[in-house]
């Protein structure tokens, strides 16, 4: 059998900044006040829960925390074109905009767009490297849904199997 918690909203956001790209071109910089919903599956615990609410949520929120008041750039884009070197990170992008932020105001992503459904493969990942790294392996199952406005949200679901998949392999 499988069961499903579900956790979402009120801590469980982030504020940031990006520039998804669509058709080869790249949106204006613009920001979002995302909401972020997790549903993980799995069998029973001897205590007859999937996960500990608390435990799920702190770790989905640590995640949060470091995406919040940042730009977000997706370090594969084929539109922009992305350079560090000395504390700062230089974009340019296919509307021949150049932006120069300091790295500390930035995140790098391992995706290809900043897209909300990138971003939710993004999330179930580093959920499931969690999971691993905590020891727990009842969980089968991680969905994620990223809200970008209310209405409006990319979803992605990452099923576990023996070998369960990072961020980095999303």
């Amino acid at each position: 059998m499988s069961y499903r918690i579900s956790i979402e909203r009120n801590t469980l956001r982030f504020a940031a900044a990006h520039m998804a790209t669509f058709g080869g071109e790249t949106e204006a910089l613009h920001g979002h006040n995302y909401d972020v919903i997790v549903q993980m599956d799995g069998a029973l615990l001897p205590d007859s829960w999937v996960i500990d609410f608390g435990e799920a949520k702190r770790l989905v929120r640590e995640i949060c925390q470091e995406l919040d008041h940042k730009l977000v750039l997706a370090a594969h884009s084929a539109s922009m074109r992305i350079d560090e070197e000395n504390g700062v990170v230089t974009v340019e992008t296919s509307a021949n905009k150049r932006y120069v932020i300091p790295k500390s105001d930035v995140v790098m992503l391992e995706i290809d767009n900043t897209t909300a459904e990138r971003l939710a493969a993004w999330f179930a990942g580093r959920i499931a490297a969690s999971l691993a790294e905590a020891g727990v392996s009842n969980v089968t199952v991680i969905t994620v849904g990223i809200e970008e406005m209310p209405g409006q949200a990319g979803w992605f679901t990452l099923p576990l199997g023996p070998e369960r998949k990072t961020s980095r392999q999303l």
